[in-house]
């Protein structure tokens, strides 16, 4: 069976179908509700288990955690809860990847901008940090959409650098060299001849010098 994904099912007319979901579990209560996010939208959807049926081994069931990654397949349901128009009735559930509660560090509850930011890895699954840059996405695309029907092309200038543009004042040096012992040369000078670049690098502070190259091409 094809993979649905949340952004697809929550516009969904097919009620009644069969469907596969893989996600992470973003809440688990009462051994029953599964509240998962795949990443293809800040909305979640709603699992049901139905414990009468017994159709879902209680060993899986206990690896149910905050965190963990799954594959659903089950029924399409209209939902009778509330902020919720679909939900999922299990038939199957496996689980992908399992999450120790005390060591994975992002539980349902409220997280300080500074926890997420040492958990940066992570993040991306929090409301927070999914609008943002959510919102940054639309707003870049909508910026060189506008410019691309105008005729305008989007260059791309080196990152790293060995010019200055108009001394644009101290640059961040790139080198392999050990900044504590770098190789010297006969003038008692940084031999960056012995660098992965073969010559003093920067990370670039502008993109003026091609730009303006690109301008006059």
């Amino acid at each position: 069976m094809k993979r649905s994904k949340i952004v697809d099912l929550l516009k969904s007319k097919e009620l009644g179908s069969q469907v596969l979901l893989k996600g992470w579990i973003r809440h688990f209560r009462s051994n029953r509700f599964l509240t998962v996010n795949d990443g293809s939208t800040i909305e979640n959807v709603q699992v049901v288990i139905d414990n009468a049926t017994n159709s879902i081994a209680e060993e899986t069931i206990n690896k149910l955690r905050t965190g963990a990654s799954v594959s659903v397949s089950g029924k399409l349901l209209e939902s009778l809860g509330k902020g919720q128009s679909i939900e999922i009735q299990a038939e199957e559930v496996i689980v992908l990847g399992e999450a120790n509660p005390e060591e994975y560090p992002l539980q349902p509850k409220k997280h300080s901008l500074e926890f997420l930011r040492k958990n940066a890895h992570l993040r991306m699954r929090t409301n927070t940090f999914s609008a943002v840059f959510r919102v940054r996405h639309a707003l870049a695309f909508a910026i060189h959409k506008f410019f691309n029907e105008k005729g305008f092309y989007y260059f791309h200038t080196p990152i790293i650098t060995g010019s200055d543009a108009e001394g644009a004042g101290e640059m961040f040096r790139v080198s392999a060299l050990d900044p504590k012992n770098p190789p010297l040369n006969d003038d008692g000078k940084v031999d960056f001849e012995q660098d992965f670049f073969g010559k003093e690098t920067n990370m670039t502070v502008s993109g003026q010098l091609e730009a303006e190259c690109g301008a006059l091409a």
